[in-house]
């Protein structure tokens, strides 16, 4: 039985009258005093007590001293994709998402880190309908999303959840976790997100077919699985993960086509984990 799990992204041009910076829109629901006592929770929760680094953190920062070492998973191309989810504010920080959307309501919602860039008036004007809805709302132009493509060694197709990873055969598979930021834009031209996430059969592999290739760099490291469910608990899951740091724009419509429909029972954005700031839950990124 598989078991039902969660894993838990400008032009300078614009003048400053006809440019949008996606420093509008703030949220600052509960007091930064709480988001320190959740670190504070996670760290004492988990000293002493074998837990592997964690996820998310700031890619640009390198440092990390916690002890538990693994051999990274192999390259995704090697493995198979098992889950396409996304969240709902950049999980990560670093690159091109460096705003600090604020702590919102502790939970995951309205936190996270946004597109540092600038987007056009024309980018950002509101949108008929509500995109991919949840009880914490929906999704608008301007707003940032981190989607993760999840592969596993396991012999496993496409499907829900984190379960999907995982088989009766291996139950400890290696698990990879390829990311890409994106900046929702009301902009037919704009990339469609049910290609960024179309899949198939690739030689022996199933296959995500378009994740980005030309935004930089990955970093790469090692980690955990993600989501506010684990904003003062370790994670106990170990995770290659793979971050892109320039951030791509999506037409939000097609996000919201998506929603509607697809094999991983995806209809809303998922919350973000707390950014994991302690040296000694993180590992070194060489």
């Amino acid at each position: 039985m598989k078991k039902v799990l969660i894993f838990g992204c400008c032009a300078a041009s614009f003048a400053a009258a006809t440019a949008v910076s996606a420093k509008t829109t703030p949220y600052a629901w509960v007091s930064d005093t709480m988001i320190a006592d959740q670190r504070a929770r996670l760290s004492e929760l988990t000293r002493g007590m074998g837990f592997g680094p964690q996820s998310p953190r700031n890619i640009d920062a390198k440092a990390g001293n916690n002890p538990i070492v693994y051999g990274q998973a192999p390259d995704y191309q090697q493995m198979n994709l098992c889950n396409i989810h996304f969240h709902a504010g950049a999980e990560h920080a670093g690159g091109e998402f460096t705003r600090y959307l604020g702590n919102g309501d502790g939970q995951g919602y309205n936190s996270g880190y946004g597109y540092s860039g600038l987007l056009s008036p024309k980018e950002t004007r509101p949108i008929a309908g509500a995109i991919c809805p949840s009880k914490q709302g929906s999704l608008k132009p301007g707003d940032t999303i981190e989607v993760h493509y999840v592969h596993s060694t396991a012999q496993v197709s496409p499907g829900p959840t984190l379960g999907a990873c995982l088989s009766e055969s291996i139950k400890n598979p290696q698990l990879r976790v390829e990311a890409q930021v994106f900046s929702l834009v009301n902009d037919k031209k704009a990339l469609d997100f049910s290609a960024l996430a179309a899949h198939g059969q690739k030689g022996r592999f199933k296959q995500a077919l378009n994740i980005p290739s030309d935004t930089g760099t990955p970093v790469v490291y090692n980690g955990s699985t993600t989501g506010p469910n684990y904003n003062e608990a370790g994670s106990p899951f170990q995770v290659t993960w793979s971050v892109r740091p320039e951030v791509k724009k999506v037409n939000i419509a097609s996000v919201g086509d998506w929603c509607e429909k697809n094999v991983f029972n995806e209809d809303h954005a998922h919350g973000v984990r707390t950014l994991v700031t302690d040296p000694d839950l993180l590992s070194p990124i060489e």
